[in-house]
């Protein structure tokens, strides 16, 4: 089994905050509201197995198609349900890698996700392992 660099999952302290009410219209724009719906720790609300979930930094732009970006922090979550469909993090060669799990033919790959880019699809063996689910994503972005 590979060795990684985390030993212990990442884990940011509890901050609860409020969500405003209601909520923030992307397209056509709503009337605001002064009322507070409820409290969320967002922290909380991405981990659903704190013990089995571990924070990766993003290298590349094959998810992009489903929201995920060169440099994002994704949440890894070891005790997820791996499903075709889903965006996963697996150990291929040695090498950690975030793809979709497809299945084709009676074989499993790793799909990348960009429609603007051609990424390879990469076909899973013995030796690979699917590491854990993609649970969320945490993204920062420039106010400068």
């Amino acid at each position: 089994m590979p060795v990684f660099p985390i030993e212990a999952p990442i884990m940011a302290e509890t901050n609860v905050i409020p969500i405003a009410l209601p909520r923030v219209s992307a397209g056509f724009p709503s009337p605001a509201g002064d009322d507070l719906e409820d409290e969320i720790d967002p922290i909380a609300w991405v981990v659903r197995h704190p013990a089995s979930t571990f924070w990766w930094r993003v290298e590349g732009d094959c998810l992009w198609d489903v929201g995920i970006r060169d440099g994002d922090i994704i949440a890894v979550d070891r005790a997820g349900k791996r499903r075709v469909g889903r965006a996963v993090l697996a150990v291929v060669e040695g090498a950690v890698t975030a793809k979709i799990l497809r299945k084709h033919d009676g074989k499993y790959f790793l799909a990348p996700a960009n429609s603007q880019e051609a990424f390879p699809d990469i076909e899973l063996t013995e030796d690979s392992e699917i590491w854990g689910v993609i649970a969320g994503v945490v993204r920062r972005y420039d106010l400068a």
